[in-house]
């Protein structure tokens, strides 16, 4: 048995406790009126619709019609620029001193928009793309959704319960992305090294500074907890609904996209973790 054979399966076990806590986690440490409460801001709902379904897209464009990308590393980046409403982006607002109740129903709106918007954009963008909304809408909903609704339930009923046992959940969701993140990166290395080269790196970097960017200018006006979270929103984008289309592309497609989940989330992370430090070394009150 090679090393590969154990390490992809705990790397897949990993990332799937990684959303599924997460998810159940997030449910668990807020009420439904928290959750939705942000999407009755139809400045908000269209900034975010805007910004991560026309700006970040039309960046990608930008991107891969500027840098001498081959075939395979272009579909990749398109990809990944296209499909929003990563479970990534709540731990992430949480890192970064941004606002839980927002990054989950900033989440949850870019998770139902990409069922509809991946199917009908990637093909264009993409002709040899193979895309199910089935498919993506299945995994959203049996990984994301589901779990969230259930902690939000929870909490509804047992307050006191959930409360207590959200802490835990987060912490096994963080200690499985820790996991995932090894693992894949340990059975992929060869792989990886391999796309060194390709622009793959270069491309995903400028599509989170795209993403930032964006997101700065359609939270100007609000407060910097909101704000960080429409720029880390549309800077991270939804890897697991892009491998779900990579996977009909060819094992090429695949390996770039995989560097892209690599790489963004580690530079998110430290990001997030730079923005809720200066945060937390400001005046005391400030949310600039």
């Amino acid at each position: 048995m090679e090393a590969a054979d154990v390490l992809i399966p705990l790397a897949r076990v990993g990332m799937l406790v990684f959303v599924v806590a997460g998810m159940l986690g997030t449910g668990l440490a807020l009420t439904l009126g928290a959750v939705t409460g942000p999407l009755r801001d139809v400045r908000l709902v269209v900034g975010v619709v805007v910004v991560n379904f026309v700006v970040v897209p039309a960046a990608g464009l930008l991107v891969v019609s500027l840098l001498p990308v081959d075939d395979a590393t272009r579909t990749s980046l398109l990809l990944v620029a296209c499909v929003a409403g990563a479970p990534f982006l709540a731990p992430l607002a949480k890192l970064a001193g941004g606002d839980t109740p927002t990054a989950v129903g900033v989440m949850v709106l870019l998770m139902v928009v990409t069922v509809g918007y991946a199917p009908l954009v990637v093909p264009w963008l993409v002709p040899d793309a193979a895309v199910s909304p089935g498919e993506i809408a299945s995994s959203l909903v049996w990984l994301m959704i589901l779990p969230l609704a259930g902690g939000l339930l929870v909490h509804a009923r047992y307050a006191e319960h959930a409360v207590r046992w959200a802490p835990g959940i987060q912490r096994m969701s963080t200690m499985g992305l820790a996991l995932g993140l090894a693992a894949a990166l340990l059975a992929g290395w060869r792989d990886l090294l391999g796309v060194v080269g390709t622009w793959v790196f270069l491309g995903v970097a400028l599509l989170i500074l795209a993403g930032l960017g964006a997101g700065a200018l359609s939270g100007l006006g609000r407060p910097g907890s909101e704000r960080r979270v429409l720029e880390l929103g549309a800077a991270q984008r939804n890897i697991a609904a892009a491998m779900v289309i990579a996977g009909s592309l060819g094992p090429d497609v695949v390996v770039r996209t995989l560097a892209a989940a690599v790489a963004m989330p580690v530079v998110l992370i430290l990001l997030a973790a730079e923005l809720g430090r200066r945060r937390a070394s400001g005046p005391v009150g400030e949310d600039a």
